[in-house]
């Protein structure tokens, strides 16, 4: 594909359209709090970001957002089968210590029986436009271009906890129209789309506010705690009703819980417990977040799983073809082959935890040598292993605080925000709520804003 506009640009063009977009970020909310400087004033930045929109393929912008309300509905149906969950991660929880206290809490719930029925997902698929065959490429080289063949829309995860970028993924297009009309062009609304997902979210949150029967109440009051915070200060009523500080929580939503490191103490683990035992509405309950996982995506990438959760064979058909291939490496003639395949052609596979976030997967090298270290160990059933997908490579330029603008060679990440709720087999919103891109240097293996690889974009529909 080629960039939006011929690139290079003059070094005048670049200079003023740089600047004119970094006034822009910070004007518009595009922009982060950093730090306190000594006078104690707050410091603001803007968020990184590419210069100019990056081309999509609008088929397959399309084929993205048309699938969405089909995964929404997957991670529901597999919440809700405990046999099935149980079987997909029996072999985890015994060498992920993480994931085992999850699946603890989750027994605990199922146990003692689900005080609230009613379930919220907030969701983000995320894709990357490529292909899995193997590409052309040098064999020194790190970086790998997709070469030949038509784009295909491949799923890398679905995050359902911690959900991030709505309320930049509005913004960001709004950045790229400043830019390009500054470039001359105007008739651009066409391939830039829409994107209301920050409304959209909250839309979904304020349905489950309304759900658990708040309504009566003339607003909705919003309050961040830590999880330390509300081990300390929330109590359970009998009834399993929620309170914090004599206010009753209707919904809550995790933006932290999906890392080993945010669970320090026991406190946290124990508030975690303490919120899925009430009536609050969870985004997301223990199930959806379990639903998640890494080894969930394998098994339902296998033959004939995805038709024991979606009836329509037209939904099977669109979900299925998203999918890149998914390995397991449990103990056993399977996970043999797994780790043979990968040992032998590391450069062709991604090894993945049980994890969100970036930073976690390995890549290269790196696999063949974490594999033969857990060859025969049971702990290699803590990875799946999943086709690396090389991604349509296009020119564009970075842009971060304090650096200098850089061309780099260019892919991106689709993500898809979606929102559903059900209570049990009655669905009550089921969404595609809106997107979220960034990109990054191809040369690169991780994404990430915050950890500095990544720059927020937005689609260009071609």
């Amino acid at each position: 594909m080629e960039p939006v506009v011929p690139l290079p640009l003059d070094s005048s063009t670049l200079e003023s359209l740089t600047s004119s977009a970094k006034d822009w970020a910070i004007l518009n909310g595009v922009a982060f709090l950093t730090s306190a400087h000594n006078d104690a004033r707050d410091v603001y930045s803007f968020k990184r970001f590419a210069l100019l929109p990056s081309p999509v393929p609008r088929f397959l912008f399309d084929q993205a957002k048309a699938v969405q309300q089909d995964f929404n509905l997957l991670i529901h149906k597999v919440s809700q089968d405990r046999e099935f969950l149980t079987r997909c991660l029996k072999s985890v929880v015994k060498v992920d210590d993480f994931t085992a206290a999850l699946f603890d809490i989750y027994e605990q719930v199922q146990g003692e029986g689900v005080a609230q029925p009613v379930r919220l997902g907030l969701y983000r698929s995320d894709y990357l436009l490529g292909s899995t065959n193997v590409p052309a490429a040098s064999e020194t080289s790190q970086n790998t271009v997709c070469t030949s063949g038509k784009l295909q829309l491949k799923q890398t995860e679905i995050n359902t906890i911690a959900v991030t970028g709505a309320g930049f993924g509005e913004k960001i297009a709004g950045l790229h129209k400043h830019g390009l009309r500054r470039l001359g062009l105007t008739d651009i609304n066409k391939n830039i789309p829409d994107n209301s997902a920050l409304n959209q979210n909250v839309d979904g949150l304020i349905a489950a506010w309304e759900q658990y029967g708040s309504s009566k109440n003339p607003s909705i009051t919003v309050t961040r705690y830590n999880l330390k915070q509300i081990e300390e200060n929330a109590e359970l009523k009998p009834d399993k009703t929620l309170f914090i500080h004599g206010s009753e929580v209707a919904v809550v939503y995790f933006r932290a819980g999906y890392s080993p490191d945010h669970y320090p103490t026991r406190k946290e683990w124990s508030a975690r417990l303490k919120i899925e035992r009430s009536k609050a509405i969870k985004c997301p309950c223990i199930s959806y977040h379990l639903a998640g996982t890494k080894k969930v995506q394998q098994e339902l990438a296998q033959p004939g799983v995805l038709e024991r959760f979606l009836e329509d064979p037209r939904a099977v058909g669109r979900v299925r073809a998203t999918f890149a291939g998914q390995y397991t490496l449990e103990s056993g003639l399977e996970g043999d082959k797994t780790v043979q395949m990968a040992a032998m052609n590391p450069q062709d596979f991604i090894m993945k935890p049980q994890r969100e976030g970036g930073g976690n997967n390995i890549f290269g090298e790196d696999i063949r040598v974490l594999l033969n270290t857990l060859r025969d160990s049971e702990e290699r059933s803590a990875y799946v292993v999943m086709d690396r997908i090389h991604p349509a490579v296009v020119p564009n330029y970075h842009i971060k605080p304090g650096e200098v603008p850089k061309l780099l060679q260019s892919s991106s990440e689709l993500g898809i925000f979606g929102v559903f709720m059900a209570e049990g087999d009655r669905v009550i919103l089921n969404k595609q709520t809106g997107h979220y891109m960034r990109t990054k240097d191809s040369s690169a293996t991780e994404e990430g804003i915050d950890n500095g690889v990544s720059v927020m974009d937005s689609p260009f529909l071609v």
